[in-house]
């Protein structure tokens, strides 16, 4: 049996440059929904995971990007408060994961069930993909997100649903590192009909540089903002606990004793401080990556260091960063279609796989009081002036679900439902 961990370099190199394929379509997705430069994601990611590695001693196989969880908050904090202060919330975001790392290694993940069970992060997840579902059906149909004509109807659909066709079938029926590739599938078929409908201005391509800075933004601090965001990191902060939990279940490891979850967590909290010092989405682990590393049997965590080399390398790409901003709507909108869905299905499988019974008075409420307020628009403040506090959204529901589960009795329930399986959160 061929050992990775003695691979010759050429192979190591090559097996990155195969991890960043793997993760490219959703590292370069989320930043071109949010409006943010995907040049700047590249870097951020790869930059990110250098400092996981870093902080973790280099043992974990995993490659963090673009957090999904997060589209919905900054599109809406861009908004509200723009992007300098959208990165200021980034960036205490990611002091969440670092205090509950420090919270892991003094008190251990017992916390953590009590303040996050599944009957909390199940419909927080619904909610963040739900939320974003009327955009991506107007961006299917050639709208703009707030529902102004971008391109005829049926131009249009004629991209957005063949996108939507190839993603579904790459995902189901796609073999070998075809399957983790759906989303770039898509993305290729959604190109070449835009091509042909005539739907695609390549004119700011031409005029791109091939070597280009990065459009790093500064942030700026705006505590609103801050509030804004930092209840939405404690649902990836649970998606970064079960990535870990996966990857070491691929690889044999129990990487929550070692290098330690508190590691962990402290590495994907500055990974995701750092992207928002810079511009950059949030940072996660990615399961597309995971599901190469069991695919390729490529445990060696030196990929993912060239994989990072290859991230940062291409963001100097200036032409590189054009293309993908040409991406025409239609196609972003076919490809959403799925993701949002998918978000959502996540959330609800987190509240099958952990039994969590739906006829009691405790659990019902909890879940229908937190879809109402994320998704409904619920806005609890002094007022929805520019100068106002206010929580709605993602950032509400957090933090209504997670009060309702302490105030509301029976906490520990759910527990003793799932006594014999797993500790997988």
């Amino acid at each position: 049996m061929r050992d990775e961990f003695n691979d010759p370099l050429w192979r190591q190199v090559l097996s990155g440059a195969q991890m960043l394929f793997v993760a490219f379509g959703a590292l370069v997705l989320m930043p071109l929904i949010t409006g943010l430069d995907p040049n700047v994601a590249l870097f951020t990611a790869g930059l990110g995971t250098l400092l996981f590695q870093m902080v973790t001693g280099r043992q974990v196989p995993v490659f963090l990007a673009s957090s999904f969880a997060f589209i919905t908050p900054i599109i809406l904090a861009k908004g509200q408060f723009g992007l300098a202060e959208t990165m200021g919330g980034v960036i205490a975001a990611g002091f969440v994961y670092t205090f509950l790392g420090f919270a892991v290694k003094i008190k251990g993940t017992g916390f953590i069930d009590r303040l996050l069970p599944p009957v909390v992060i199940g419909p927080v997840i619904i909610s963040i993909g739900l939320a974003m579902a009327p955009i991506a059906a107007n961006m299917a149909m050639g709208k703009a997100g707030d529902g102004s004509v971008l391109l005829p109807y049926s131009t249009a659909m004629w991209i957005s649903m063949p996108t939507l066709l190839t993603t579904v079938i790459v995902a189901v029926f796609g073999r070998g590192i075809f399957r983790l590739v759906p989303i770039i599938s898509g993305i290729l078929v959604g190109f070449a009909l835009s091509i042909y409908f005539g739907a695609l201005d390549l004119a700011h391509v031409a005029a791109a540089p091939w070597l280009a800075m990065p459009a790093f933004t500064a942030p700026a601090f705006n505590w609103q903002a801050i509030l804004f965001i930092v209840p939405v990191a404690l649902a990836p902060a649970i998606e970064h606990i079960g990535g870990v939990i996966a990857v070491g279940s691929v690889t044999g490891k129990n990487y929550l004793k070692k290098p330690g979850l508190h590691r962990t967590l402290l590495g994907d909290g500055l990974a995701t401080s750092a992207a928002g010092l810079l511009g950059g989405p949030p940072n996660t682990t990615y399961a597309e990556v995971t599901g190469a590393v069991m695919l390729t049997k490529a445990y060696n965590p030196k990929i993912m260091t060239w994989a990072a080399i290859f991230a940062i390398s291409l963001a100097f790409i200036g032409k590189f960063g054009a293309i993908l901003q040409s991406i025409p709507v239609p196609v972003m909108g076919g490809i959403l279609c799925l993701l949002f869905g998918s978000i959502a299905a996540v959330g609800m499988n987190t509240l099958i796989r952990h039994s969590v019974d739906l006829s009691e008075a405790r659990n019902l409420v909890i879940v229908s009081v937190t879809l109402v307020f994320g998704i409904g628009g619920v806005l609890v403040g002094t007022g929805d002036g520019p100068d106002d506090f206010g929580l709605k959204g993602i950032a509400l529901c957090a933090i209504v679900a997670i009060a309702l589960n302490l105030i509301l009795p029976g906490n520990d329930g759910w527990k003793k439902k799932s006594a014999d399986e797993a500790p997988d959160i």
